[in-house]
């Protein structure tokens, strides 16, 4: 049990002022996240990388000359938002570009692939790159499906050492894409981790068993064996990796055995004996192996086996010196960094806009309605927590209740603060959209965050939006989910209410009914939708393992979408008897 904390909401940032304290000579803080104490060099391209934390030393504890040149830092076990992670982007940046790269989970390729999106629209070239080692999360030809586990290691640590190395931008992502393709992991569990504040585990393992294939964020095995020897184990795991091989020639490899925070150093030497000697009498020549923690699970019991089969490009940078709070190899030198930072938080600032000037009378007038409806829906969703969370609960993480009201909360101040700065409706969605992504957490707080910035961006900031342009801006929402959620109608989202929704909008307006008449319909359907998700299996997601069990319980996406569709029509009604906008 994690034992030592103060305000458990607090943990990430509690742990973030010791860590900057301790390891001055190595990193500042910035919003979002770690960057080095020094500028990037002049011609040097960054590498910054994340996710939630709980897994340290990765990730901030691997920012430092020959590794990462920052780290994005969510809270425990949750994606870092958008804002966080081009904030940590832009500091790290010289002149050279950013790579920025995460484990493939649905918020971080969501939240970051944003981020890419905002840096290049600032004129910083930018790339994501996502991590799929986990042999146990697909199977072999999904590759792309699989999660990126401890062999973040060996990708972030090679795509480090190519960009320390002076290689360009697409160069740094090509040896990404080669150490990724090269790497497999296999991970077992023998108990489960606990949240800061929590009185019982994520998960528990049978007595006397182990969970085979786990993940690193709480996430149980994909099946419980016997509790093996030390030796059993080390068959288990090298049986499994190799059993995944990447179809390289190459008999020079690079090795992890990973602790995940409660297996102590003495047994993971005791199952390497084993592990080392299967390897070399398998033909292999293990190169500079890790043993120890690099990425944990908080105080989940277990540990995990990667390997990257290396080519001389590979073994290059994988052996490259590094030097950082947590990870050192060879001999490095400052000659090749950069001044020390001044201002790391203003290095970190996106660019600002004046938002009066974008915007008319009419505008503003729209935006101040569209505060208010924000205003509506933080109220509702408020009342509605403990039963969106149980809807969640059945057959996800039961976080849903709890991030529609973190996230509905923190847009409604962001609209009130956009209409006290002059902005119009577009940007008023906009401002609010994007503080709903980095307050919520989870997959939901994005898509929210997408879908409201889609519609803003269509509704624009002058005149009265008419109901064709409102229904475009709906569509352009639809579009933007799927675009990056990578879902689609019948998976049991909340896309199979906003699908009907959307359709219902524009047929309703091709009719010639006002928008709020159309809408007001539209909702009714979505409502329907949403109630008819019951009947499905989900196919993505959390949810996906315990598609059985789903059966029978709406979908708490889709149903809070429809709520939410309902209270707009509501507020939105209510304001036009009030003042006839």
């Amino acid at each position: 049990m994690t034992k030592l904390f103060n305000d458990p909401a607090r943990f990430t940032e509690d742990m973030l002022t010791g860590f900057l304290d301790a390891n001055a000579r190595y990193v500042v803080g910035v919003p979002g996240g770690v960057v080095r104490a020094h500028d990037t060099r002049p011609g040097k391209v960054a590498v910054v990388i994340g996710g939630g934390s709980g897994h340290y030393p990765a990730f901030c504890g691997t920012v430092g000359p020959g590794f990462a040149d920052g780290a994005v830092v969510g809270n425990v076990f949750t994606s870092p938002s958008a804002e966080d992670a081009a904030s940590v982007a832009r500091a790290a940046h010289g002149d050279a570009g950013v790579l920025l790269t995460t484990g493939n989970y649905a918020g971080d390729v969501m939240n970051f692939t944003l981020a890419v999106t905002q840096l290049r629209n600032e004129g910083i070239d930018a790339e994501y790159f996502a991590v799929t080692d986990d042999v146990a999360s697909a199977p072999k030809g999904e590759e792309a499906k699989r999660r990126g586990i401890a062999g973040d290691v060996t990708v972030f640590k090679c795509a480090s050492a190519a960009a320390e190395d002076g290689l360009d931008l697409a160069g740094v992502v090509r040896v990404a894409q080669a150490a990724n393709a090269a790497t497999r992991t296999l991970g077992v569990a023998f108990d489960g981790c606990t949240l800061p504040g929590a009185d019982h585990p994520l998960f528990t393992v049978p007595e006397g068993h182990m969970g085979l294939g786990l993940g690193i964020h709480g996430e149980p095995g994909v099946a419980d064996e016997k509790m093996p020897t030390a030796e059993e184990l080390a068959h288990t795991l090298v049986d499994g990796v190799l059993a995944d091989h990447t179809e390289s020639d190459s008999t020079r490899i690079a090795v992890i055995l990973n602790g995940l925070g409660r297996t102590k150093y003495e047994e993971l030497f005791v199952v390497w004996g084993t592990a080392s000697r299967l390897l070399r009498e398998r033909g292999y020549e293990v190169i500079d192996p890790e043993v120890g923690e690099l990425v944990t699970s908080l105080d989940m019991a277990g540990c995990s086996l990667t390997v990257m089969w290396l080519d001389d490009e590979l073994e290059k940078y994988w052996t490259a010196p590094a030097d950082t709070p947590a990870y050192r190899k060879g001999s490095t030198t400052q000659r090749d960094e950069g001044s020390v930072r001044t201002d790391a938080a203003a290095d970190a600032a996106a660019p600002t806009v004046d938002l009066a000037e974008s915007s008319d009378d009419d505008g503003r007038a729209c935006g101040r309605t569209v505060a208010a409806a924000f205003d509506a829906l933080a109220t509702m969703l408020a009342g509605a927590e403990d039963e969106l969370g149980r809807i969640d609960a059945v057959a996800g993480d039961g976080d849903h209740g709890r991030g529609m009201v973190k996230g509905s909360s923190a847009a409604r101040e962001a609209a009130a603060r956009a209409v006290e700065g002059g902005a119009g409706q577009g940007s008023v969605l906009a401002a609010a959209g994007k503080e709903w992504a980095a307050k919520a957490g989870g997959t939901s707080g994005v898509l929210w965050g997408a879908l409201l910035t889609a519609v803003g961006t269509r509704l624009g900031d002058t005149g009265r939006p008419d109901a064709a342009t409102v229904a475009a801006g709906m569509r352009d929402g639809y579009d933007a989910l799927i675009t990056l959620g990578g879902a689609a109608p019948g998976d049991k989202t909340m896309l199979d209410a906003m699908l009907p929704f959307v359709d219902e909008l524009e047929r309703r307006v091709a009719d010639g009914a006002s928008w709020l008449d159309a809408w007001t319909a539209a909702a009714d359907v979505a409502t329907t939708a949403a109630a008819e998700t019951a009947d499905m299996r989900p196919k993505v997601g959390r949810a996906r393992p315990l598609a059985e069990r789903s059966v029978g319980t709406p979908d708490a996406g889709a149903t809070s979408l429809a709520m939410c569709a309902h209270t707009v029509a509501e507020s939105f009604a209510a304001t036009t008897r009030e003042d006839g906008t």
